[in-house]
């Protein structure tokens, strides 16, 4: 993840009501939740939620209803950029993980700049 994408998905974050709704999203994984349901549940006009819900978020239609989701691989990977220089700092070991499995691990200066796997550097 470049410096640019950590920035835009920590703005798109930033609003207190979205970054609420995420949070819900999340904690609603792998179902979602309906556009009704998060704007019940954060108090908010439904026309505003919906539109708040969306970033960063998958969706889809079920029937009616709008499902949100909460993109979590997007989240892995900016908790992944974040934590980086840390992980550099406190082991020369380290794996990477993705979706509670281990994807690869290997020397600190290996992993985060000569990934065997492609979906570590992604």
């Amino acid at each position: 993840m470049s410096f640019q994408h950590a920035l835009s998905a920590f703005h798109a974050l930033s609003p207190p009501t979205r970054l609420e709704i995420f949070r819900l999203r999340v904690s609603r994984e792998p179902e979602g939740a309906a556009a009704g349901t998060i704007a019940e549940l954060v108090g908010g006009p439904h026309n505003t939620v919906s539109q708040l819900a969306r970033g960063p978020s998958l969706g889809g239609r079920q029937g009616p209803s709008i499902i949100y989701q909460a993109d979590v691989a997007l989240m892995g990977a900016l908790m992944s950029f974040m934590l980086t220089d840390q992980a550099a700092r406190c082991s020369d070991f380290t794996g990477f993980m993705c979706a509670g499995g281990l994807i690869e691990m290997s020397a600190i200066g290996d992993i985060f700049t000569n990934s065997k796997q492609q979906q570590t550097s992604d």
